[in-house]
């Protein structure tokens, strides 16, 4: 059961300037889409895309680190991953299996010739969209296990795009998309008191003594 009376007392120790933020971003945050990213090489790239993530506001990153270990550029996300709950994978069989059983459908981002162009896609079921890695794309699991595929029109001579600048394009389209339906994208009302705790935390210094002090009480 959700700690209302602990959410209230915590947020005493910020301004209101700051609660309302919380409230204003909580408002555009969704986990209707979700991103996953398949053992990307290049530290700045899965650090921009948690940035990105942030920015159009999807809640969730799914991190493979099957190969490569951990992705994440701290300088470059800016902050960002105490926004954004990134959840790492040993394997993409682990990565995809969670997704599924979370009711999500994969779709994955290839230039294969059968694949939807992203202004003709609409996630209108939860989706998660996969990214691969800088070179060799996505894996043949990913390919195989896929409910469906998207690209990104390519109108030059480039037939690719970078992972996080294919990613940026890819979340904000998909988000503005969310914004003018009726789908029901938003955080349900205990994850946005969820998040508000979460963010709560994060954002008051020796918030451990604090709690201490809370529930000596």
């Amino acid at each position: 059961m959700f700690d209302s009376d602990l959410l209230t007392y915590l947020e005493g120790y910020l301004t209101e300037e700051r609660k309302q933020r919380f409230l204003d971003v909580l408002q555009n945050r969704t986990r209707h889409i979700t991103v996953a990213v398949e053992d990307v090489y290049q530290l700045h790239n899965t650090s921009a895309i948690i940035r990105s993530c942030d920015v159009f506001g999807v809640q969730d990153l799914h991190v493979v680190e099957d190969r490569f270990g951990k992705r994440l550029d701290k300088n470059i996300a800016m902050g960002a991953e105490q926004w954004v709950d990134v959840y790492r994978h040993q394997t993409t069989s682990d990565c995809i299996s969670k997704l599924k059983n979370d009711g999500y459908k994969i779709i994955a981002t290839t230039p294969h010739n059968d694949s939807t162009l992203l202004p003709d896609f609409f996630p209108t079921e939860k989706t998660a969209v996969f990214f691969g890695t800088e070179k060799e794309g996505l894996s043949s699991e990913v390919l195989q296990r896929a409910d469906g595929y998207l690209k990104i029109p390519m109108l030059g001579f480039s037939e690719s795009l970078n992972v996080s600048v294919s990613a940026a394009i890819t979340i904000h389209q998909l988000v503005q998309k969310l914004g003018g339906s009726n789908v029901d994208w938003h955080l349900t009302e205990i994850e946005v008191l969820e998040k508000r705790l979460d963010w709560t935390k994060k954002s008051i210094k020796d918030v451990e003594g604090i709690l201490k002090r809370y529930f000596s009480e």
